[in-house]
């Protein structure tokens, strides 16, 4: 049996790999912009005019600013 894929990480890694603009959308309603620039099982460091340090149960939806379509979860 293969190893499980964790589609989260994969996709956190192809934005940040790519330096692709995600919005980032919080359970409180605010939106925040930048870059993913790491990321843990916690948190998720997203840059723009300055750096941001998330924690991962206050985001309800993360939105990349290109459609993507090559990204391979399998």
């Amino acid at each position: 049996m293969g190893k499980k894929v964790n589609i989260q990480d994969v996709f956190l890694n192809y934005v940040r790999k790519k330096r692709i603009t995600v919005a980032v959308y919080l359970i409180n309603g605010v939106k925040l912009e930048g870059v993913v620039k790491g990321f843990d099982n916690f948190v998720i460091i997203i840059k723009d005019d300055s750096q941001k340090m998330i924690y991962k149960h206050a985001i309800s939806t993360i939105t990349p600013s290109v459609e993507i379509e090559d990204i391979e979860i399998e």
